[in-house]
């Protein structure tokens, strides 16, 4: 695996890689400055987003994330409901923590919003009002995790994951941080000292999640795989590194009891925000920053180890890709694959045929589509074969992912 991971190096191809996918990102970046700031906002079409949807921080960042791929998608400005003022983690509403979604332009003016029913019926109102990705009837293609066809040919050659790298800029957009957050971010940056050497970070997510959305994890599951990191970065470097790990948590004993029980390993943690993440203070706005402060501070670990079922954990992940260029591989979950809630259906192609030598496995042929429920992690993932419309397991590697190609706007006038 050491081995594997130089060869990037031998010919410089890995570097070339990095300034294009560099390159990549700064043409998303000014097509949503392009779009989120009109020239004349009175006559600009726009998308209102309903922002205090019923759940936690994570899953309210993703239901906007998803307002603004669906703004991108149809060329209209997004607008918070209420400018962002009465969100449910802060009295100052969105602006505590984040930049405005835009410059220019933040309300409907005099125009009423059109509650959403289908792109057809909708496509000539001046404002939209978008409904949550749950109750979206008959939803459209470009939905997560779709990637659009004029960036693909590229994404697809530079990328392990396209979708996560195209999620990731609307949510690094969307996170652009207040002037108050900055401070923040960088007393929380300082503290890390990412420059000190590579780190490992653990998103351990207990409280209310365990027995409901997630399982129980014991810290040795998180840690084996931080050994194992540092394990083929040694190799790979020639030296022994010295390990480290940035540890978030909704629950403060998991810090002390990696500290004891991993002494090899300097440990570095916002305790605060692990104790302001209990259900008590999480709609706070100390935990609000505390939350931020962790998804921006796993995002630049060199590694992820967490559960992908935490929405914390995904959007950590989809920073990953913004910040580090192709950082597809740079994590392990223990538990889901990677989703987007309210998704389209993630399917992969089979490239090699498969005869079941169970009942629990199901037949491949070449060619077949199967639509992906999980990833057991042992060799073994878990679908339904769309031609014969049965459920089981099948190996992993005897797939490849069929990538959602849409068709996207283009924004011909915006350039690198």
């Amino acid at each position: 695996m050491a081995d594997e991971l130089r060869l990037a190096d031998v010919d410089g191809s890995g570097f070339r890689r990095e300034i294009q996918l560099k390159n990549l990102s700064n043409l998303m970046q000014k097509r949503l400055i392009s779009l989120q700031n009109p020239r004349h906002c009175a006559s600009a079409r726009k998308l209102q987003c309903y922002i205090n949807k019923s759940c936690g921080f994570g899953c309210q960042l993703h239901h906007v994330a998803y307002c603004l791929i669906f703004a991108y998608a149809t060329e209209r400005t997004l607008i918070l409901e209420g400018n962002g003022q009465t969100w449910d983690y802060s009295r100052k509403g969105w602006t505590a923590a984040f930049l405005p979604v835009s410059d220019t332009c933040l309300d409907n003016g005099t125009e009423e919003a059109k509650f959403w029913n289908s792109l057809e019926e909708s496509k000539n109102h001046p404002v939209i009002s978008l409904p949550v990705i749950d109750e979206l009837r008959n939803g459209p293609s470009f939905l997560p995790q779709s990637i659009p066809k004029d960036l693909a040919a590229d994404l697809l050659r530079l990328h392990g994951y396209p979708p996560a790298w195209f999620v990731g800029h609307f949510v690094d957009y969307l996170m652009r941080s207040s002037p108050q957050m900055k401070k923040m971010l960088s007393i929380a940056e300082n503290k890390v000292n990412f420059a000190k050497g590579p780190i490992v970070g653990l998103q351990v997510r207990r409280t209310d999640k365990i027995g409901s959305e997630a399982a129980f994890h014991d810290v040795e599951e998180y840690m084996v795989w931080a050994d194992h990191w540092f394990a083929v970065q040694s190799l790979k470097q020639g030296k022994q590194l010295r390990k480290r790990v940035f540890v978030a948590t909704d629950e403060p004993a998991v810090i002390t009891e990696i500290k004891e029980r991993y002494k090899e390993y300097d440990v570095i943690a916002n305790s605060n925000s692990a104790i302001l993440a209990n259900l008590q203070d999480r709609y706070t706005e100390s935990s609000l920053f505390g939350v931020v402060a962790d998804i921006r501070l796993l995002s630049n670990c060199n590694y992820l180890v967490c559960t992908f079922s935490s929405q914390i954990c995904r959007l950590a992940y989809e920073l990953m890709q913004v910040r580090r260029g192709d950082a597809a591989a740079s994590f392990h979950s223990l538990d889901d694959i990677y989703y987007f809630g309210g998704q389209q259906a993630r399917e992969q192609e089979a490239i090699l045929s498969h005869s079941p030598i169970n009942e629990d496995e199901i037949e491949l042929q070449v060619g077949d589509i199967i639509v992906i429920a999980g990833n057991h992690w042992n060799g073994m993932s878990k679908g339904r074969n769309k031609r014969t419309n049965r459920e089981g397991l099948y190996p992993s590697y005897k797939v490849k992912e069929n990538w959602r190609i849409e068709k996207f706007p283009s924004y011909p006038n915006v350039k690198i």
